[in-house]
């Protein structure tokens, strides 16, 4: 037995057939002008919270590279916003994890968003100037850093990837020294935006006492519907 489920595609449409812990809190948005669909797409807790940093962090970003309001407003406004934010993640992903057992990988996340959190108000409120030049490489590494360790807990290769890729992004900020800010924010909103419109591999679902015998079945009929529909695809991606 692999560590990751190698027979998912690192990142493909979104599945269908949810399971208990994805149907909870589950957001369908359908926008149509006429008979005319605009837009039409699922966000389950999961994805809406990554829509929501993906919000948060970009306004973060841009408005540190184009905006010229003072650091200190920024650090109290955003400050707020963020902390509002991790309280909405844990909120929103609270039943997901416990169902799927992980939830010391909300933890980690909760623990990163302070500590960065701390370390950037403190060095801008203290003007510590070895800090503040790297203000984005310290929040492409605390990015990387969660995203690895949510590629563990849930052995998915997507996440560790995208921790890689928030790792090479550190490398690149020395190449784009005037847009810093900038190429900070589309890597992590982009990287978060993207996960919250795709379905991403992870390890087997698990069965969890928290969920009673019929949840219990419901998921095993679901993860049987999405094995079929699995096998049905293969012939289309080989052509």
């Amino acid at each position: 037995m692999t560590f990751f489920n190698a027979s998912e595609p690192l990142i493909r449409c979104k599945q269908e057939h949810l399971d208990v812990q994805d149907l909870e809190g589950l957001l369908r948005l359908r926008w149509k002008i006429g008979k005319f669909t605009l837009f039409s797409g699922l966000y389950t807790r999961i994805d809406q919270t990554f829509l929501l940093w993906g919000l948060v962090t970009a306004g973060i970003f841009f408005t540190a590279q184009f905006v010229p309001i003072s650091w200190s407003f920024q650090a109290i406004l955003w400050s707020t916003i963020t902390l509002i934010a991790t309280i909405g993640m844990a909120v929103l992903t609270l039943f997901w994890v416990k169902v799927e057992r992980v939830c010391w990988i909300l933890y980690c996340w909760a623990i990163l968003m302070f500590g960065g959190l701390v370390l950037t108000d403190i060095s801008i409120f203290a003007c510590w100037g070895c800090v503040l030049l790297h203000l984005c490489d310290l929040w492409l590494g605390v990015s990387a850093i969660g995203y690895l360790l949510t590629g563990l807990g849930l052995r998915s290769r997507t996440f560790l990837l995208i921790g890689l890729a928030h790792l090479g992004a550190i490398g690149l900020l020395p190449f784009v020294a005037p847009w810093q800010y900038l190429t900070a924010g589309i890597t992590i909103a982009g990287s978060l935006l993207l996960l919250s419109e795709v379905q991403w591999d992870m390890r087997p679902p698990i069965e969890n006492s928290l969920l009673s015998e019929e949840q219990k079945e419901f998921n095993r009929v679901q993860q049987q519907l999405r094995q079929l529909d699995a096998i049905a695809l293969k012939p289309i991606q080989k052509v």
